[in-house]
């Protein structure tokens, strides 16, 4: 799997997904690139994007992006926060489907009334 970990993610977390080809926003000299900037590039080249950015899920048409997304909802965005949710953000990358949103909540969040 092609995995693109915004740069608003913690970069070290790309060693949570050993087996995939992960990149970060900051490798690929995106990290300061406008969501309507990077989504177009992301889509040519990843199959799922791992970001905190909550906002994402809306700004975008989901069902014409051809990437899933996976949204992860920790406390404070250092790497302790995403270990304890290793296996469920591996399970989320390998079968999230285009256009499909998946949200991880980590211990200290919690999920909205309506989900």
């Amino acid at each position: 799997m092609r995995v693109f970990l915004d740069a608003c993610v913690d970069p070290r977390v790309v060693d949570l997904f050993a087996g995939h080809e992960v990149r970060t926003g900051f490798e690929m000299g995106w990290h300061q690139l406008k969501d309507h900037i990077l989504v177009p590039l992301v889509q040519d080249r990843f199959d799922v994007v791992v970001t905190i950015d909550q906002g994402m899920a809306y700004e975008h048409n989901l069902k014409k992006l051809r990437f899933g997304l996976v949204i992860v909802h920790v406390p404070k965005n250092k790497v302790e926060f995403y270990l304890p949710l290793t296996v469920e953000l591996r399970e989320a990358v390998e079968q999230v489907k285009s256009g499909e949103v998946v949200h991880i909540y980590g211990k200290g969040t919690r999920k909205p009334d309506n989900a």
